[in-house]
């Protein structure tokens, strides 16, 4: 007698209801439209079991899912009534004694535009109700409006959220959204409708104010079309809208651009920003179309119009990398004004009676699922496990990244030539402190002195100068002992080894340029994290003296290091540490043949890690290492981006179908959007839509695996996804 739903999870309540209560309950702190970023919670679908026999107790359970059609009442009752289908053929609700069927269902559903919570309440058999409930928890009539605005947010969270890793929750089941194009349509025709409501979704967390054109609805639709690179019906929406709003154009110019049609792109540009000078939307795209010193000049504009916003600030620090204005990117890169980091919106849970979440037969069957491995494979070294770094986001994960591309470029040492070059040292604020406090100490003996004679004032004079000349002499042979102690400190830890190894692969070039100078300690940061009371000063950099003038250094040259910059460079000097005792380890122990042995967590944080310094070489061979240990989707995940872009195709092939495969255990039965679609899309453009069903074929997969790996050349031929024709 199984109270189970076949190939669907479920969490079991304790009471009846009790996951109910908990959504309603959270739903106060969804309200407000002036502090919300995200778009609701994942909805929830709440089935009672009940069963004939006398004494049993009913059952309450619920599963998280997305993707589910929620244009109306009638749709969400469908999903509802198809679960009784779930159960076994002998135990759906009309069947013999003795059996569990599902007696009522309630499936919520977040309207992130109005902020309330939809339900659609059905009982089997019997009737349906709808409703939505408020922050305050009052029930009121659902209309024709807000169903459009609940189904258009429910399609904007299965497309957003499609491979977020903060809802990779058990039990969470995705659908696809859009499964044929009259569905797109259907879409399209919800965004033209509410599109100027955009801003009340929120933004990204990188972005301040939520606009027009940087908001989720916006977001949504360019990851929708733009990850199968066709972009048509995007250009048509776009068409009709920036005829209210020029700001539009830069969508519109952006879909052009993503179409190659460069010219239309150009005029739609030329004309909105007559209208709208000061968009830097629009700034920004001509900004990525242009380069070099046309480039600059557009992203100087662009944070003069919006001085306020992350994105300005940091289109421009790209712009000087570019450039190799290494100073002026990290003045630019200090200036960027940082924003807290918002929660995808979630709610607890009461925890669950029990949980179930079964395995497809078919999956279980393949030979091809691999579950995640367990004991000293998961396991990792502390110093790699507890780095920093992944803990970014937001804003500080954006500009970390800005920063470890510029080490990448220049090099740690002259990373830190720059810095000492255009921010204040300790060392030096030390030595600015000190000749202040001897002027004012100075000026006050000068003011209660009576008068004496020239050859008193003179005499004084004298000591006074003598007195500092001894000090200066004492500070200078302080710093002295203070570098030597360091450097002896850092030859202990780091042996003096070069950041670039000469066990780089010979195919390709390394993302950071080759330096034989050995990894030097941040002078200032590295000796203390919790200093600097810096406050930044957003201005252009000026000449600067050598810091070696000491007391002739003056502020007015040189600008003050935020404190947050300060902490990323610890957590880059961090990152540096671990990779160059790998790198170095690793070409000893292949110098001596001998084998280099990490767990399978340890490949896979070092691949995380090598990405993040821009190295993509050593990624790819961290993460290959890794999957030789266990099975990790991240790790195939990244592969796959690598192996596309290397035009590998039969080993991104490969890839692709083991993620396929681990997505379906876990319920994840969404074909487009994905991150495994958006990279065969890119091969089917390269490679052409029969070529690559062909390779899928000799790869002599099982039946059931070729069925789920022929939905992503399927969606490719129904939506004419390019290459589609050959």
């Amino acid at each position: 007698m199984a109270d189970t739903l076949k190939d669907i999870p479920e969490f079991f309540e304790t009471e009846i209801g009790e996951s109910i209560s908990a959504r309603t309950d959270a739903l106060g702190t969804f309200k407000a439209h002036g502090t919300f970023r995200e778009l609701g919670p994942p909805d929830l679908c709440h089935i009672i079991k009940a069963n004939s026999k006398p004494g049993l107790k009913e059952l309450g359970s619920y599963h998280y899912v997305s993707g589910v059609d929620a244009s109306s009442s009638a749709t969400l009752a469908a999903y509802l009534n198809s679960l009784t289908y779930s159960l076994d053929d002998t135990q759906s609700w009309f069947s013999k004694s003795n059996a569990w069927r599902i007696r009522s269902g309630i499936y919520c559903c977040f309207n992130a535009f109005s902020r309330v919570d939809v339900r659609v309440e059905v009982k089997i058999p019997g009737g349906v109700e709808s409703y939505y409930v408020d922050y305050v928890f009052v029930r009121h009539e659902a209309t024709a409006a807000i169903w459009q605005e609940t189904y258009l947010s429910a399609v904007l969270r299965a497309i957003l959220y499609s491979d977020d890793s903060y809802y990779r929750l058990a039990g969470y089941r995705k659908m696809d959204p859009i499964t044929s194009l009259s569905f797109e349509a259907r879409f399209l025709e919800a965004v033209e409708a509410l599109f100027w409501r955009g801003w009340q979704l929120g933004s990204n967390p990188e972005i301040q104010t939520a606009t027009t054109v940087h908001n989720h609805l916006t977001s949504g639709v360019m990851k929708y079309f733009g990850d199968s690179f066709r972009y048509g019906p995007a250009i048509e929406l776009y068409e009709k809208l920036q005829k209210k709003d020029p700001e539009v154009g830069a969508l519109l110019a952006q879909s052009y651009l993503g179409q190659n049609e460069e010219i239309k792109a150009v005029k739609i540009l030329n004309e909105n920003l007559k209208l709208a000078p000061m968009s830097y939307p629009l700034l920004h795209v001509q900004v990525d179309f242009l380069q070099f010193e046309m480039a600059l000049k557009l992203a100087k504009f662009a944070v003069n119009t919006t001085p306020s916003e992350f994105l300005t600030w940091a289109k421009l620090t790209e712009v000087y990398i570019d450039l190799e204005d290494y100073k002026n990117a990290l003045l630019t890169l200090n200036s960027c004004p940082m924003f807290t980091y918002s929660e995808r919106d979630m709610h607890r849970m009461p925890a669950p009676m029990r949980t179930h979440l079964p395995i497809k037969v078919d999956i279980m069957n393949s030979g091809i699922m691999e579950e995640d491995a367990a004991g000293r494979e998961n396991e990792a070294d502390p110093n790699l496990a507890r780095l920093p770094a992944p803990a970014l986001h937001g804003t500080f994960a954006k500009a970390y990244a800005l920063l470890t591309r510029l080490a990448s470029k220049i090099g740690w040492d002259d990373l830190l030539k720059c810095r000492s070059y255009v921010f204040v040292m300790e060392e030096e604020y030390r030595m600015q402190k000190a000749k202040e406090d001897t002027q004012k100490s100075s000026t006050s003996v000068n003011d209660q002195e009576p008068e004496s004679s020239t050859e008193d004032k003179t005499s004084v004079h004298q000591d006074e100068t003598v007195e500092k000349d001894d000090d200066a002499s004492a500070k200078k042979e302080e710093q002295e002992d203070s570098k030597e102690k360091e450097s002896d400190e850092l030859n202990d830890q780091m042996n003096s080894v070069d950041l670039n190894d000469d066990g780089e692969d010979d195919e390709g070039t390394a993302p950071v340029e080759v330096h034989h100078t050995p990894l030097v300690r941040p002078e200032q940061v590295a000796e203390d994290k919790s200093k600097s009371e810096n406050a930044g000063t957003k201005a252009e950099e000026e000449s600067t003296p050598n810091p070696s003038d000491g007391v002739n250094f003056s502020f007015n040259n040189k600008r003050l290091c935020e404190r947050w910059l300060d902490n990323l460079f610890m957590v880059l000097y961090e990152d540096l540490r671990i990779y160059t005792f790998w790198r170095t380890e690793s070409a000893h122990y292949r110098a001596q043949q001998m084998p280099y042995r990490k767990t399978g967590t340890e490949w896979e944080l070092l691949g995380d890690l090598a990405l993040r310094l821009w190295h993509e070489n050593e990624a790819r061979e961290a993460y290959e290492q890794c999957l030789d240990h266990k099975f990790s989707a991240k790790a195939w995940m990244k592969l796959l981006e690598i192996y596309v872009t290397e035009s590998n195709v039969q080993r991104a092939l490969l890839a692709a179908v083991k993620l396929t495969v681990y997505h379906e255990r876990w319920y994840h039965e969404i074909v487009y959007p994905s991150e495994i679609a958006r990279n065969l899309n890119i091969l089917i453009r390269r490679e052409g839509l029969s070529k690559m069903q062909n390779m899928l074929t000799s790869m002599n997969l099982p039946r059931p695996v070729q069925i789920l790996m022929t939905q992503y050349f399927d969606f490719a031929e129904l939506f004419k996804v390019e290459g589609y024709e050959f």
